[in-house]
């Protein structure tokens, strides 16, 4: 894992100053400086926007005594996409971008969920077996539940 943290490290600035360099040959010093001061601009307006709404429903569930997990993973995409859309570079940019559309996002947290199931899967090893525990229930009323018999008596 620290090897791909290290190859991204340095193979991510070569393809931004690649990329910097052909969109400069192509529209100019100047109009690929602007686009990129632009895409900044931009990212802090919609971080803004979808961050307080996406704080707006973490309230929202946690007043209603839920777990917001969906709320709480589009807060660190939006985290995500701010902080890309401030690095300089056109990938970057890209996929900050993308962060801010919400198909995105589920998209991204299916396969992280996914990931991390089947790595879960595989520590548990071949000899996992679930318990199953076979049996019938009753519904009782709480009102005739016996310590709430002898309150209303």
């Amino acid at each position: 894992m620290g090897f791909i943290v290290l190859l991204a490290f340095i193979a991510v600035p070569m393809a931004e100053i690649a990329v910097f360099i052909s969109v400069g040959d192509i529209i100019g010093l100047w109009p690929t400086l602007a686009i990129v001061v632009l895409t900044a601009f931009i990212g802090t307006y919609l971080l803004r926007q979808q961050g307080l709404g996406v704080l707006r429903e973490i309230e929202t569930r946690i007043n209603q005594g839920d777990v917001p997990v969906q709320a709480l993973f589009d807060g660190a995409c939006l985290l995500l996409a701010g902080a890309l859309l401030l690095t300089p570079g056109f990938i970057t940019d890209t996929l900050g971008l993308l962060l801010f559309l919400p198909p995105v996002r589920h998209y991204a947290g299916r396969l992280i969920l996914h990931h991390f199931t089947i790595r879960a899967t595989r520590r548990q090893g071949p000899s996992y077996q679930a318990t199953v525990i076979d049996g019938e229930f009753t519904h009782v009323p709480q009102q005739d539940l016996p310590e709430n018999r002898d309150r209303s008596e």
